[in-house]
């Protein structure tokens, strides 16, 4: 890979030539003032190069049903010219003939995901067939796949989809947690189009978490005001989410919850930074809120309650950073279907703004004396709260209120729903 700082050109791959050049360079080119704006969408540009030999070399037609999914409303809303300006030319270039048979989905509603899984993917992959899909969503793209494939009961024919991640959400956890040590990682993904569905050492798992809720659980959904029954589980009856990224409670899941609007998604990935600070520091002077609930983790077989009866912060994840910068779990490998907790008591904004500020300095919140931070097979919050906002549970973004006197338990889950194609 060659990058050039002074033109913020940076080279994504060398495919065949077609035109008797030693090879055909795809380059990104990045805005010039992509260092202020980390939303910045690049732009794709293919020229003849006789200086290098091809690095890939991807089948020319595709063997894969492949599909493209265009969420509009994900992080700042710069999907549609990203797929314009950067996944379209580079996937013309690599499948001159095959591309025209590629299926392109914009979303319509919070819904259309889970539609589509439900009436075109799932049926294809319980046939066998192999499946690409690539998405250009955030995090929520991947949870509503997720629980669009286990919706429904396999077939021994089954066979994984395999996903590209394109990172067009706020946050893209599972993308950057993914791609942390990789040095491809400012292609913004785009290597991954590379690889065909042949190339076994390029996908690997996704290890996802089910959590289980108790009878009265509900979805919120158009900011809240809105709210829908869960899924429920085919053998126990209990409403259930799945995720791949991290389920939370207290103060985390009220920042997620409290800044999903329309109006703080205009400040993109500081949304979240927004947030916190109105939770940490109440208008009225007052400490922030003590959550109060029964936690107990998970090991092995075995429960074991935590002493704490109150709490600020109480996560679960498989991933190791919530966003690009911000390194939540520093022992979480990528995709290695580890899950981990984080958590800490009631404190005051200062110090908890001074801990999470730990985690932008490469996850040392973790050697803090006042966060535990554990590995565990699952968790369990029973909750002691009266009013409904301090029962507000996040799954991958969505948010989930919990009944008084009810609970949520999370555990990892075995089955294999989705690949990734890794760069």
């Amino acid at each position: 890979m060659e990058e050039s700082n002074s033109t913020h050109l940076t080279t994504v791959a060398f495919v065949p030539s077609k035109h008797g050049a030693r090879s055909t360079a795809i380059i990104l080119q990045l805005p010039a003032g992509e260092e202020k704006d980390p939303n910045a969408v690049p732009e794709v540009i293919i020229k003849e190069n006789d200086q290098e030999h091809p690095s890939i070399r991807p089948n020319v037609t595709s063997d894969e049903e492949t599909h493209i999914i265009i969420s509009s409303g994900s992080g700042t809303g710069k999907a549609e010219v990203f797929y314009e300006q950067a996944v379209k030319p580079i996937l013309e270039t690599l499948w001159p003939e095959g591309h025209m048979n590629f299926l392109t989905h914009r979303t319509e509603s919070v819904s259309t995901i889970q539609e589509l899984t439900s009436d075109i993917f799932f049926p294809t992959a319980n046939a066998g067939i192999t499946l690409r899909i690539i998405l250009l969503t955030g995090d929520g793209g991947i949870v509503d796949l997720v629980n669009g494939f286990l919706s429904q009961p396999p077939s021994s024919n089954y066979k994984a989809p395999q996903v590209v991640l394109l990172p067009l959400g706020t946050a893209n956890a599972l993308y950057h947690s993914i791609n942390v040590s990789n040095p491809h990682q400012n292609t913004w993904g785009l290597r991954a189009l590379c690889f065909n569905a042949s190339q076994e050492a390029q996908r690997k798992p996704l290890p996802i978490f089910t959590a289980s809720f108790s009878p009265g659980a509900r979805l919120l959904t158009n900011e809240a005001r809105d709210e829908e029954a869960l899924p429920q589980d085919p053998k126990s009856g209990r409403p259930i989410l799945h995720g791949a990224v991290v389920a939370s409670w207290a103060m985390h899941a009220s920042l997620v919850a409290d800044s999903d609007t329309a109006e703080y998604r205009k400040f993109g990935i500081d949304r979240f930074k927004m947030a916190a600070k109105e939770a940490l520091y109440p208008a009225d002077g007052s400490p922030p809120h003590p959550y109060r609930a029964s936690v107990s983790v998970l090991h092995g077989s075995d429960w074991s309650p935590l002493p704490e009866k109150e709490h600020m912060y109480v996560l679960a994840t498989m991933v190791s950073n919530l966003e690009k910068p911000f390194c939540i779990s520093p022992r979480s490998e990528p995709l290695d279907g580890s899950l981990w907790l984080v958590h800490f008591g009631p404190t005051s904004g200062d110090e908890a703004m001074r801990v999470m500020g730990l985690a932008y300095q490469g996850g040392k919140h973790v050697e803090d004396p006042m966060v535990r931070y554990e590995e565990v097979d699952g968790l369990r919050i029973e909750f002691q709260e009266k009013e409904d906002r301090w029962r507000r549970v996040c799954v991958d973004g969505k948010i989930v209120r919990v009944e008084e006197r009810g609970w949520v338990e999370i555990r990892k889950e075995e089955r294999r729903v989705l690949d990734v194609v890794v760069e």
